[in-house]
C-alpha cells in the first residue's frame, strides 16, 4: 500500500502538491475548511483524488503518514495541536516540491517588501536573456506544479523522505551556474516556516519590517528570525544578497552570524544613486529609464541584476531586461487619469513600509486611500510623511479607528467608506486637478475582500464606473 500524503488547503499550493504526490505515486487526499474553486476540483478529479471542503475530518487526517500543510494554517489551530499530538510529519508545499526538483537552480526571494516585483523582474530578466527559468512560489503557479512540469512521471513505488538522508545530502541536488533549469521563487515568512532541506542556490533577504505579527506572537524576532530561514540551508558555492542598510538585517547578523554560512553580497545605498544601480566598479545600469519607479524599485532592481550577473547573463542582456520590464499589477499601477487627477492602484501595499515607500513616489499632493484588516500595524513612521504628503484621507475598512485615532489629530479631511466604491467615489470628491489618489492600504484585505487582487480589481473597476456616471 503506498504510503499516504494528506494536503490541508486546497489553493494553488495545496493541488500542486496534491498533482505532484499522485504522479509520485502517492495516496493523497486534499482537506480544506473552506469551498474549493471548481478549477482545482476539475484538475484533482481528473486524476482521481480525492478530497473534501468546507470542513476537516480529523479521521482522514491523522492516519496520514506525512501532511503538507497549506502556509495559511497558522500552528495554533486546533486541527494542527492535534496533528502533532499525532506525531505526523509535517512539511510544506515549497518543501515537497523541491524533494522532487532534481538538478537546477534555485532563486529563492523574500522580504516583507519588494518580493513580487523583485521576483518578476529576476525571472524576466532571465527569460529574456535566453535562460530556461520559470517562476512561481508564492506568485503565479505553485513550486510543486512547476516540478511537475519538468519532470517526468516517477514509475517506481513512493519513498517518503521523513529525515534527510547522510547519503544524499541536499547539495547533491544542485549544480553550478550553467544549470539549464532555473527556478525564480518568491517565498513568503510562512512558506519559509515549513522548510526543512530547501536549499536555494541564490537567496535574496530584501528587507524585514514588522508585518503578519499577528501570527508571530507580536514579536517582532519571531518574524526576523523566519524570514532568515532562507538561508539557512545554502553552503559553499551558494549566495545570499542582503540589504546592508536594512536594521533589522544588520542587528540579527550581529548576534546570529551563523544564520547566513555562504558567500553574502550586500546591496548598499552608495550603490543606488540619481536612477542609477552600480555593481562594483565594472556596472552601471540606467533604472531611471524605465518603468521601474521609486526608490525601493532601484533597490529591487539592484537585487534582480546581481542575480542575473551571478548566473552568467551578459550585462548588455540585463540592461535590455530592464527596459522591456512591465511592472506587475496592484503595485503602484497607473489606472487612470482623469480630469488631472491621478489614480494609482498600490492594494500590494499591505503593511506600513510598503506604504511609506508609495507616498515617497508620488511627487504631486495626494488623497491616500487605507484601511482594511489591521495586522498590528504601528502607523508611526507614516506621520511626517503623511503630514507633509498627504492633503486628505479615505478609510475603506470595517474598523478605522486606529487609523482615525493616529491621523485624525492633523486635522485633514478624513472620511469613512465601507466598499471600493464609496471609496472612489469619496476620493474623488476630495481630488482637484494634478492630484493623485493612491490606494496604498497598509492592512490587510480580508475584512472587505478576498484579497488584495481582489481589492484592486474592485478599485479600478470602481474608477470605469465613475468614469461613466
Amino acid at each position: 500500500m503506498n504510503p499516504r500524503i494528506v494536503i490541508l488547503g486546497s489553493g494553488e499550493s495545496g493541488t500542486g502538491a496534491a498533482l505532484l504526490g499522485k504522479a509520485k505515486g502517492f495516496d493523497v487526499f486534499v482537506s480544506d475548511k473552506g469551498a474549493i474553486k471548481d478549477a482545482y476540483k476539475h484538475e484533482l478529479d481528473a486524476l482521481g483524488i480525492a478530497w473534501e471542503e468546507n470542513g476537516h475530518s480529523l479521521d482522514k487526517i491523522l492516519n496520514a503518514d506525512e501532511i503538507i500543510k497549506s502556509p495559511g494554517i497558522p500552528e495554533k489551530t486546533e486541527l494542527m495541536q492535534a496533528v502533532r499530538a499525532k506525531g505526523i510529519h509535517v512539511i510544506g508545499e515549497i518543501e515537497f516540491g523541491y524533494r522532487y526538483a532534481g538538478k537546477c537552480s534555485i532563486i529563492a526571494i523574500t522580504g516583507s517588501n519588494g518580493k513580487t516585483t523583485t521576483t518578476e523582474l529576476t525571472y524576466h530578466l532571465l527569460k529574456t536573456a535566453g535562460l530556461n527559468v520559470y517562476k512561481g512560489g508564492n506568485v503565479g503557479n505553485s513550486f510543486a506544479r512547476l516540478v511537475l512540469e519538468n519532470t517526468s512521471p516517477n514509475p517506481h513505488p513512493p519513498i517518503l523522505i521523513l529525515h534527510p538522508s547522510p547519503l544524499i545530502p541536499p547539495s547533491s541536488f544542485l549544480i553550478p551556474h550553467s544549470s539549464p533549469l532555473i527556478y525564480v521563487l518568491e517565498v513568503s515568512s510562512f512558506q519559509l516556516d515549513d522548510l526543512q532541506q530547501f536549499r536555494p542556490k541564490i537567496s535574496m533577504l530584501l528587507n524585514i519590517t514588522p508585518d503578519h505579527l499577528d501570527r508571530y506572537e507580536y514579536q517582532l524576532d519571531n518574524y526576523v528570525r523566519s524570514k532568515f530561514r532562507v538561508a539557512m540551508n545554502q553552503g559553499r558555492g551558494d549566495l545570499c544578497i542582503l540589504n546592508a542598510n536594512d536594521l533589522n538585517i544588520q542587528r540579527y547578523l550581529a548576534t546570529n552570524p551563523q544564520a547566513v554560512t555562504c558567500k553574502k553580497q550586500w546591496v548598499r545605498k552608495s550603490e543606488l544613486k540619481n536612477g542609477y544601480v552600480r555593481v562594483g566598479r565594472s556596472y552601471s545600469f540606467d533604472i531611471a529609464s524605465t518603468n521601474l519607479k521609486g526608490p525601493h524599485n532601484l533597490f529591487n532592481a539592484a537585487c534582480a541584476i546581481r542575480a542575473a550577473l551571478a548566473l552568467g547573463v551578459e550585462p548588455g542582456l540585463i540592461e535590455e531586461g530592464l527596459y522591456s520590464f512591465e511592472t506587475p499589477p496592484h503595485r503602484l499601477e497607473r489606472v487612470a487619469e482623469i480630469n488631472g487627477v491621478t489614480w494609482i492602484n498600490d492594494s500590494k501595499a499591505t503593511n506600513v513600509d510598503s506604504v511609506f515607500y508609495a507616498l515617497q513616489a508620488v511627487d504631486t499632493p495626494i488623497v491616500w486611500i487605507v484601511g482594511g484588516q489591521d495586522k498590528g500595524n504601528d502607523y508611526g513612521p507614516l506621520l511626517k510623511i503623511v503630514k507633509k504628503n498627504v492633503k486628505a484621507i479615505v478609510c475603506m475598512g470595517v474598523d478605522n479607528s486606529k487609523i482615525i485615532k493616529t491621523f485624525g489629530k492633523m486635522k485633514k479631511p478624513i472620511v469613512e467608506t465601507k466598499s471600493a466604491l464609496e471609496a472612489v467615489q469619496a476620493a474623488a470628491g476630495l481630488a482637484e486637478e494634478g492630484d493623485t489618489v493612491l490606494l496604498s492600504p497598509a492592512c490587510a484585505s480580508f475584512d472587505l475582500f478576498e484579497n488584495y487582487e481582489d481589492r484592486g480589481g474592485q478599485f479600478k473597476e470602481a474608477i470605469l464606473f465613475i468614469t461613466h456616471h
